[in-house]
């Protein structure tokens, strides 16, 4: 049980201090401050007769003297009140420190580099439920984490409890401007040591990858900034990963616990590692301030994004960071951004990819179109051309043929059948290869225009394998669960989930009754 507050002492003579004795007790007692002679019977100073006032000696032939528990106590309170008048100043480290249920504080103060000393000299302190209330809230406000280890000044008086025979320290003043002081300096060497070695900045030199689906969260499960970093990532429909790692991220075994945790993520390899704290006091926040913490994130392999709810100075952790937001909620909305940015990018590519598909196809076409049209005028021309040509030419050999018969009748009348019959047939070889000629090219818009035909329809086919209706009538099958997400792994599926298959012609519904990993037994029902 905890031991009330001392009753206040009236004051003592000459002392101005505080005492529960009585004056007739406090006469006796100080008749003793000598002792006395053996032996003798006078009362008042010195005396030790039976049946004194105070009882504090019994005389005897062997001159024995004897105090009663009390005013032995009382000897002891007014030695050491008189060694420590008033209240002090003491300094030394705390070995222990503990908070009843009723709010009194309780440490054990050591010198300091003797804690480890099982013979060391040892203060105990306490220090009054309202009195510590008060403290405790200007180290909250200072962001102190008040813990054993810490070298503390401290101000108060000594009390010797006489129920338990026990003697104190009662606290009444802690000093912060000195811890403030020792906090900032530890600070300020870790930040310098990180500098030292080269780690200060390294994890903001990692990259982070285009698309980092899948995150590895240091996190207290059920608080608020984890379900506001949480709620962030669903709300924006990508398919993140999360790979939590639960840890406390406040008191004394916060440290280890959350470099543990960010050592594990590291050999996990996610594309990203996040650490989210929702606010809180700066003590509360004192872990990310912390010598573990900050060399885990430093050295992690992974990019490590923090999330700590804070509206002043940033923390050692936040410092070395790859980056860092002020709440886990931006945090999320930060990440969500980045993948909804990527993915725009890669869909508003593909659009324009096929946007210039369709216009080569429909360049294509008019381009097709346009021989098509200028080598039937062409080839029309050109039959025109040369039937013009042949029946010139064929009016001109017929002249000419007419006059040589006629000058020549009677020269060559012999000749004239012969004359006739060679001419015929020049007339016939011309008109056999006009006609070949003719053909020739009548023929050749149609061989231009089968090979422009052959390279659209190549075009058709390669847009037709990217054709999404196109996939499902060879077979494959596209399954979502009831929200509507995409089945990608069996983990995503649990027992009774109601899954929605479609393949070419129509969807297929079924609920899960097992499900297991590769070689393994599952089972689905249909409906």
């Amino acid at each position: 049980m905890v031991p009330p507050p001392p009753t206040p002492r009236s004051p003592r003579p000459g002392s101005g201090r505080g005492s529960p004795r009585s004056a007739g007790s406090r006469s006796g007692y100080a008749s003793r401050s000598g002792y006395g002679t053996p032996g003798s019977g006078s009362t008042g100073a010195g005396s030790g007769g039976p049946g004194t006032a105070d009882g504090g000696r019994e005389g005897t032939g062997a001159g024995t003297d004897a105090l009663t528990i009390a005013q032995l106590y009382d000897r002891i309170d007014d030695a050491v009140r008189s060694a420590v008048p008033g209240e002090v100043w003491v300094s030394g480290e705390v070995r222990s420190f503990n908070v009843s249920s009723r709010g009194h504080c309780f440490l054990d103060l050591v010198d300091p580099g003797a804690e480890r000393d099982a013979g060391a000299a040892v203060l105990k302190v306490k220090c009054w439920s309202s009195r510590w209330a008060r403290i405790r809230g200007q180290l909250d406000r200072l962001g102190i984490t008040f813990d054993a280890g810490l070298v503390v000044r401290v101000r108060g008086e000594v009390e010797l409890y006489h129920p338990r025979g026990e003697l104190s320290f009662i606290l009444t003043e802690l000093d912060t401007e000195a811890l403030m002081g020792k906090v900032a300096a530890e600070r300020a060497r870790l930040v310098q040591a990180l500098v030292d070695e080269g780690l200060f900045d390294a994890n903001r030199r990692l990259p982070v990858p285009a698309v980092p689906l899948r995150v590895g969260l240091v996190a207290s499960p059920g608080t608020e900034g984890y379900r506001d970093f949480v709620g962030r990532l669903e709300e924006s429909g990508f398919a993140f990963h999360l790979r939590l790692v639960p840890s406390q991220v406040q008191g004394r075994e916060a440290p280890a616990l959350v470099a543990a945790a960010l050592a594990q993520l590291g050999r996990d390899a996610p594309d990203l590692i996040v650490v989210v704290r929702g606010g809180g006091s700066k003590s509360d926040l004192a872990t990310f301030d912390t010598e573990p913490v900050a060399r885990a994130i430093a050295t992690s392999p992974v990019p490590v994004w923090t999330g700590i709810g804070h509206t002043g100075d940033l923390s050692v952790a936040d410092e070395v960071a790859n980056r860092t937001f002020i709440t886990p909620t931006e945090c999320g909305q930060q990440l969500a951004r980045r993948v909804g940015e990527y993915w725009a990018d890669r869909l508003g590519g593909a659009r324009r990819a096929s946007a210039m598909a369709v216009a080569v196809l429909e360049g294509g076409e008019g381009h097709v179109a346009g021989s098509r049209r200028r080598l039937g005028t062409g080839s029309r021309l050109q039959v025109e051309r040369h039937t013009g040509r042949l029946a010139l030419r064929a009016q001109s050999l017929r002249g000419v043929a007419a006059r040589e018969l006629d000058g020549r009748r009677v020269v060559l009348g012999h000749r004239s059948a012969s004359l006739a019959r060679t001419a015929t047939a020049a007339v016939s070889a011309h008109r056999a290869a006009l006609v070949r000629r003719g053909a020739a090219l009548v023929a050749s818009p149609s061989r231009v225009l089968d090979a422009a035909g052959l390279r659209t329809s190549q075009w058709r086919r390669l847009m037709a394998a990217y054709d999404y209706q196109r996939q499902l009538e060879r077979g494959y099958s596209v399954t979502r669960l009831a929200d509507g997400r995409v089945l990608r792994s069996v983990a995503d599926a649990q027992p009774g989930d109601e899954l929605v298959t479609q393949v070419a012609d129509g969807t297929v519904e079924s609920v899960v009754s097992g499900a297991g990993g590769a070689g393994g037994s599952g089972g689905v029902g249909g409906r």
